[in-house]
């Protein structure tokens, strides 16, 4: 079997960089999805929080960078033939890959972000973004003086047809008049990392009239932000706090807690008690919601995030039901 060369040359990084190591015995290896550790976004957060694990813990973390997604299963064996504990995939991309892998390696520990993997050693780390969106989706409401607010998706899939829909409720929750400006980056995973087709989309909707653009498009979103500085309107972040990339103009960013999830299931792990099976992160558990910190202080008034918190605790104590794309499109 031909091995392509970029294959070859990440076979040969993973000899170079994965060799054995006194540092510390518990061991976790993190592959990345598209747009990599400082997309300042998603993956930004997964890699926050295993660092974090590594400064409290004390564990031993190497990470890979994927290329493409015919670097997954490579990255993930290369770890898992080696002796690192814990295998972390991030991302729905990674979901074969993963199922794959740790069947062949059923006493090794494997966690994903964003699938289900239905096998034992697998831990599926799921959240409830809907929820979140929602949130968002009623503050871009309150705050826009246009009655349109837009939406920047990464590529086109359910998971971000969830975000949308969850976004788009919040915002008509608010005002049943608002109209949503929808665009979807593209279809394959180069949708991640295309910052200037971000900038390009969102620069049509604020021409269009949208005041509020939610970008959730990984390292894409960073587009958008350009064009919310260039047009001077606001832009929302998603997955980690983004509010400081350009202060006073991302209104709030809807979290994701992916660096929590990952902690928490480094620390387990570690302990000894990991345990496979989905485990789900929402508005109950702190795993989505909202930001607010001195970025946004200014821009983010109290009003807002009162309605906000009244909404949040409808959603909890199932007052409101939030559309959710996945139970819609089974």
């Amino acid at each position: 079997m031909r091995v392509s060369r970029k294959l070859f040359a990440l076979l040969v990084l993973f000899a170079a960089c994965l060799s054995p190591s006194t540092a510390a015995d518990f061991k976790v290896g993190l592959v990345l999805d598209r747009g990599g550790k400082d997309d300042k976004s998603f993956n930004s957060s997964a890699y926050e929080g295993a660092n974090l694990a590594k400064s409290k813990l004390g564990i031993y973390l190497k990470y890979v960078e994927a290329a493409d997604d015919n670097a997954f299963e490579p990255s993930l064996r290369a770890f898992a033939q080696r002796d690192f504990d814990l295998i972390i995939g991030i991302g729905f991309a990674q979901k074969e890959a993963v199922k794959k892998v740790a069947s062949q390696f059923p006493q090794k520990h494997f966690a994903i972000v964003d699938s289900e993997v239905n096998v034992p050693n697998v831990r599926s780390l799921m959240f409830q973004e809907h929820e979140g969106a929602f949130l968002v989706g009623a503050i871009a409401a309150m705050t826009s003086k246009t009655g349109k607010v837009g939406f920047v998706g990464g590529m086109d899939i359910p998971l971000i047809r969830r975000f949308e829909m969850g976004y788009t409720a919040g915002a008509k929750r608010i005002n049943p008049q608002v109209e949503v400006l929808a665009n979807f980056v593209g279809v394959t995973s180069e949708a991640w990392n295309n910052p200037p087709k971000g900038k390009e989309l969102a620069l049509s909707q604020y021409d269009r009239g949208a005041d509020v653009i939610f970008a959730a498009a990984g390292a894409s979103g960073l587009g958008v932000f350009d064009a919310a500085e260039q047009k001077q309107k606001f832009a929302i972040g998603v997955d980690a706090n983004q509010d400081w990339t350009k202060p006073g103009l991302i209104l709030t960013s809807m979290l994701k807690r992916v660096d929590e999830a990952v902690f928490s299931t480094i620390e387990e792990a570690k302990a000894g008690k990991f345990s496979g099976g989905v485990k789900r992160f929402g508005l109950a558990n702190n795993g989505v919601g909202y930001s607010f910190d001195q970025y946004n202080a200014k821009i983010l008034s109290e009003t807002v995030r009162q309605r906000a918190d009244e909404l949040k605790a409808e959603i909890m104590n199932g007052k409101i039901e939030v559309p959710d794309y996945y139970k819609l499109n089974r």
